[in-house]
């Protein structure tokens, strides 16, 4: 037993270092799965830096581990139960995900650089899309090169290892704290949002905006009471302060850059800045 002990690390004072022997393990962790997956990984890196994640998290480094997908995986793609479901991709990520985390954990804009790397690794970096010429409105076909993406640039100062940040309204000054979303606030969302399902059809409206701010906003003017916030958001906050407080979210979510260039190949137009497209041809290109 204490020549266990003697290995394991220690600070200054000679007592056992949680951190780093919760990193020490994470590493041990990592090292044993690439080895009894005998297969090759990648490590690449996140949009968010790993900022937004507590210090010893596995995502706090800002990389993950992934390796390259396999026929296991086509069989992910191909089920037909998770296609109809709408979590394929979802289960297609955890599958290649090497990093021992719990995968709600991931925010938004780092799952997005996750499946764009997942699809270079499965597919290849070229995905061939069809888009609208805005110039002379005729179909075109492009090339869009994946690993050409770059992710948003983002100041460190602006965020912290609790992912709970402050803003204050524009038009009535109110101050707020909120979080951006990840898995497991998305996971609650979706489940309130299945269950007004009958009382939005019945009433015609789409509950989705104001279910995900309830989610989204953590205080308002220091109080944190759920109930509170509900009647904030449904019946206090004005719509201009929820447009700009949206706008908000998406200037200093992490993300990736996913627009591109193409030259028409009906008028050889150069067209700039254009929102990559989500097909099936993503993840199910075609033979």
């Amino acid at each position: 037993m204490s020549q266990v002990s003697d290995d394991l690390p220690k600070n200054n004072q000679g007592q056992i270092d949680e951190q780093a022997l919760k990193a020490k393990l994470i590493a041990d962790h990592q090292q044993a799965t690439v080895q009894k997956l005998n297969f090759p990984t990648e490590i690449i890196g996140l949009p968010s830096k790993g900022l937004v994640y507590p210090e010893g998290h596995p995502l706090s480094s800002g990389t993950i581990e992934l390796k390259y997908m396999t026929a296991r995986e086509e069989d992910i793609l191909s089920s037909a139960n998770l296609i109809k479901s709408g979590v394929v991709i979802d289960k297609l990520l955890q599958s290649i995900i090497v990093t021992p985390i719990n995968y709600d954990d991931l925010i938004v804009g780092d799952k997005n650089g996750i499946m764009i790397a997942a699809r270079v690794l499965g597919y290849g970096k070229e995905y061939p899309v069809e888009t609208t010429c805005p110039k002379c409105n005729e179909t075109t076909k492009a090339t869009i090169d994946l690993t050409s993406f770059d992710d948003k640039e983002i100041n460190p100062d602006d965020y912290n290892r609790t992912n709970v940040y402050n803003y204050t309204l524009s038009k009535s000054k109110r101050n707020i704290t909120f979080r951006l979303l990840n898995g497991h606030i998305n996971n609650l969302i979706q489940q309130e949002l299945k269950g007004l399902q009958k009382k939005s059809k019945a009433s015609g409206i789409d509950h989705e905006l104001t279910t995900r701010l309830k989610y989204i906003i953590t205080s308002v003017d220091g109080n944190n009471d759920v109930n509170f916030i509900r009647n904030f958001v449904d019946n206090e906050l004005f719509a201009l302060d929820s447009k700009d407080f949206r706008e908000h979210i998406k200037n200093i979510q992490p993300d990736v850059i996913t627009t591109f260039d193409y030259s028409c190949t009906e008028c050889s137009e150069l067209i700039e800045d254009v929102q990559m497209p989500m097909t099936t041809n993503f993840f199910w290109p075609r033979e």
